[in-house]
Protein backbone atom coordinates (compact mmCIF):
# COMPACT_ATOMS: atom_id res chain seq x y z
CA UNK A 1 0.00 0.00 0.00
CA UNK A 2 1.14 3.51 -0.84
CA UNK A 3 1.90 6.23 1.70
CA UNK A 4 -0.66 8.03 0.26
CA UNK A 5 -3.35 5.20 0.85
CA UNK A 6 -1.77 4.32 4.23
CA UNK A 7 -2.41 7.83 5.25
CA UNK A 8 -6.31 8.02 3.86
CA UNK A 9 -6.42 4.42 5.42
CA UNK A 10 -5.38 6.35 8.72
CA UNK A 11 -7.67 9.02 8.48
CA UNK A 12 -10.83 7.25 7.72
CA UNK A 13 -9.80 4.77 11.05
CA UNK A 14 -9.23 8.21 13.16
CA UNK A 15 -12.81 9.82 11.81
CA UNK A 16 -14.26 6.09 12.85
CA UNK A 17 -13.07 5.34 16.04
CA UNK A 18 -13.47 8.56 17.38
CA UNK A 19 -17.11 8.51 16.03
CA UNK A 20 -17.38 4.82 18.48
CA UNK A 21 -15.77 6.96 21.50
CA UNK A 22 -18.52 9.89 21.16
CA UNK A 23 -21.25 7.16 20.65
CA UNK A 24 -19.81 5.27 24.24
CA UNK A 25 -19.21 9.16 26.16
CA UNK A 26 -22.83 9.74 25.02
CA UNK A 27 -24.10 6.46 25.18
CA UNK A 28 -25.51 6.34 21.82
CA UNK A 29 -23.07 3.88 20.83
CA UNK A 30 -25.26 2.04 18.60
CA UNK A 31 -26.51 5.40 16.55
CA UNK A 32 -22.72 5.89 15.61
CA UNK A 33 -22.31 2.31 14.71
CA UNK A 34 -24.28 2.69 12.15
CA UNK A 35 -23.07 6.28 11.07
CA UNK A 36 -19.11 4.47 10.45
CA UNK A 37 -20.78 1.86 8.05
CA UNK A 38 -19.60 4.00 5.18
CA UNK A 39 -16.31 5.17 6.92
CA UNK A 40 -15.66 1.38 6.90
CA UNK A 41 -17.00 0.52 3.55
CA UNK A 42 -14.23 3.37 1.93
CA UNK A 43 -11.54 1.92 4.53
CA UNK A 44 -11.93 -1.54 3.04
CA UNK A 45 -11.90 0.04 -0.48
CA UNK A 46 -8.94 1.70 0.05
CA UNK A 47 -6.75 -1.27 1.95
CA UNK A 48 -7.69 -3.59 -1.06
CA UNK A 49 -5.30 -1.08 -3.27
CA UNK A 50 -8.33 -0.25 -5.27
CA UNK A 51 -7.40 3.26 -6.72
CA UNK A 52 -11.19 3.93 -6.45
CA UNK A 53 -10.52 4.30 -2.68
CA UNK A 54 -9.76 8.02 -2.47
CA UNK A 55 -12.78 8.87 -4.20
CA UNK A 56 -14.82 6.77 -1.99
CA UNK A 57 -12.84 8.38 1.19
CA UNK A 58 -12.98 11.88 -0.45
CA UNK A 59 -16.72 12.61 0.54
CA UNK A 60 -16.50 10.78 3.73
CA UNK A 61 -13.44 13.68 4.88
CA UNK A 62 -16.15 16.08 3.61
CA UNK A 63 -19.32 14.99 5.13
CA UNK A 64 -17.24 14.88 8.46
CA UNK A 65 -15.43 17.95 8.71
CA UNK A 66 -18.48 20.17 7.45
CA UNK A 67 -20.58 18.53 10.08
CA UNK A 68 -17.38 18.75 13.08
CA UNK A 69 -17.59 22.69 11.48
CA UNK A 70 -20.99 22.50 12.32
CA UNK A 71 -20.69 21.97 15.74
CA UNK A 72 -17.63 24.16 16.59
CA UNK A 73 -19.47 26.84 15.08
CA UNK A 74 -22.34 26.20 17.91
CA UNK A 75 -19.65 25.84 20.71
CA UNK A 76 -18.30 29.40 19.62
CA UNK A 77 -21.72 30.85 19.71
CA UNK A 78 -21.36 31.91 16.15
CA UNK A 79 -24.43 29.91 14.60
CA UNK A 80 -27.07 27.43 15.78
CA UNK A 81 -27.52 25.10 12.97
CA UNK A 82 -25.95 22.31 15.45
CA UNK A 83 -27.04 22.32 19.01
CA UNK A 84 -26.96 20.31 21.85
CA UNK A 85 -25.01 19.97 24.96
CA UNK A 86 -20.43 18.25 24.55
CA UNK A 87 -19.08 17.33 27.02
CA UNK A 88 -14.89 18.20 26.88
CA UNK A 89 -14.18 14.50 25.63
CA UNK A 90 -16.49 15.01 22.71
CA UNK A 91 -15.33 18.76 21.87
CA UNK A 92 -11.62 16.83 21.75
CA UNK A 93 -12.99 13.91 19.82
CA UNK A 94 -14.67 16.71 17.00
CA UNK A 95 -11.12 18.56 17.15
CA UNK A 96 -9.69 14.61 16.00
CA UNK A 97 -12.41 14.01 13.29
CA UNK A 98 -11.76 17.54 11.96
CA UNK A 99 -7.98 16.99 11.49
CA UNK A 100 -8.52 13.23 10.03
CA UNK A 101 -10.93 15.09 7.23
CA UNK A 102 -8.47 17.43 6.69
CA UNK A 103 -5.57 15.79 6.64
CA UNK A 104 -7.71 12.98 4.31
CA UNK A 105 -8.87 15.90 1.91
CA UNK A 106 -5.11 17.11 1.66
CA UNK A 107 -4.23 13.30 0.70
CA UNK A 108 -6.94 12.50 -1.50
CA UNK A 109 -5.67 15.71 -3.25
CA UNK A 110 -2.30 15.12 -4.03
CA UNK A 111 -2.83 11.28 -3.90
CA UNK A 112 -2.90 10.93 -8.39
CA UNK A 113 -4.35 7.45 -9.11
CA UNK A 114 -6.46 8.31 -12.15
CA UNK A 115 -9.55 6.41 -12.94
CA UNK A 116 -12.04 7.49 -15.33
CA UNK A 117 -13.73 10.53 -14.32
CA UNK A 118 -17.35 8.87 -15.16
CA UNK A 119 -16.53 6.44 -12.58
CA UNK A 120 -14.78 8.63 -9.82
CA UNK A 121 -18.36 10.80 -9.87
CA UNK A 122 -20.42 7.07 -9.58
CA UNK A 123 -18.13 6.41 -6.69
CA UNK A 124 -17.82 9.38 -4.90
CA UNK A 125 -21.57 10.44 -5.20
CA UNK A 126 -22.35 6.92 -3.77
CA UNK A 127 -20.45 7.25 -0.80
CA UNK A 128 -21.65 10.42 -0.05
CA UNK A 129 -25.44 9.15 -0.33
CA UNK A 130 -24.24 6.31 1.43
CA UNK A 131 -22.83 8.77 4.63
CA UNK A 132 -26.05 10.91 4.33
CA UNK A 133 -28.52 7.93 4.25
CA UNK A 134 -26.49 6.10 7.50
CA UNK A 135 -26.62 9.30 9.36
CA UNK A 136 -30.43 9.95 8.55
CA UNK A 137 -30.67 6.29 9.51
CA UNK A 138 -29.04 6.89 12.56
CA UNK A 139 -30.99 9.01 14.01
CA UNK A 140 -34.47 7.48 13.48
CA UNK A 141 -36.68 6.23 16.83
CA UNK A 142 -35.51 2.97 16.94
CA UNK A 143 -31.14 4.15 16.89
CA UNK A 144 -31.50 8.02 18.25
CA UNK A 145 -30.49 6.75 21.81
CA UNK A 146 -28.73 4.23 21.94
Amino acid sequence: MSRNQQIIAGCLGGVALSLLLVGVVSGTFTRHVIQIIPVALALITVRRHSIWGKYAALPIFIFWLFIMTLIWLFLLDIARIVTGRFTVVEVVLTILIGVSGILGIVTVIRYRPKARLVTSVLIFVLFAALQIIAVWLSFKRQFANR
